[in-house]
């Protein structure tokens, strides 16, 4: 082999060591029948904008074949929903909880080191419990429409699944919104086939 192919593949395996393992996705415990899911977070987990039917807690639920408990309140702050999720788990006793929550924290304006902050305990409150993470990034409305670098260091801080994109994607197109800052119908069956392929992917681990 030439020297210059064996610095290439170098090259190639130290970029995939700085990129996580070449986009690798963590591992969550494999889904079965009695796998209880949890998704937890505001309106863009309560559905706001279309029906309960039509969530993506719901629609994910046909996706998957399992439980998922829609525990969205739509206007809720992420200091409020951490305050809120210890019941939640006592209460359902999940094995996977899908967290989108700060929403609320950007339309007010509110210090976005505190909504890091809240999401880091949410996420060490929901490992205490011995529960799987998944972590969907929801945008800041600005010059770019996309969520703020927190969510990224975050997932790589407590290696979690994360989805970045899908909320922005939908939030970026008015035929799949119902106003400024929710899904319709077809949007949220787009966020809850995000979620599906990113657990299936975070399953092969």
């Amino acid at each position: 082999m030439r020297p210059s192919t064996v610095l290439l593949i170098i090259l190639l395996l130290m970029t995939c060591l700085a990129t996580l393992g070449c986009d690798s996705t963590p591992a969550i415990a494999k889904l079965h029948q009695q796998t209880v899911i949890l998704a937890f977070g505001d309106s863009l987990t309560h559905g706001t904008g279309a029906t309960r039917e039509q969530s993506y807690p719901s629609v994910l639920a046909d996706l998957l074949g399992n439980e998922v408990i829609n525990a969205g309140v739509p206007g809720e702050i992420s200091a409020e929903g951490l305050k809120r999720l210890p019941e939640a788990l006592a209460e359902h006793q999940p094995d996977l909880v899908i967290l989108c929550h700060g929403g609320n924290d950007f339309l007010r304006r509110m210090d976005q080191t505190q909504t890091a902050d809240n999401l880091r305990r949410m996420i060490e409150t929901i490992r205490g419990h011995g529960a799987d993470v998944i972590l969907l990034g929801v945008p800041q409305f600005g010059f770019v429409l996309e969520p703020p670098e927190f969510y990224g260091a975050i997932a790589e801080e407590f290696q979690v699944p994360y989805q970045s994109e899908v909320v922005s994607d939908l939030l970026s197109d008015r035929a799949l919104k119902s106003d400024q800052i929710h899904p319709n119908s077809k949007g949220y069956q787009q966020m809850a086939e995000a979620v599906y392929e990113l657990i299936r992917k975070a399953e092969q681990g």
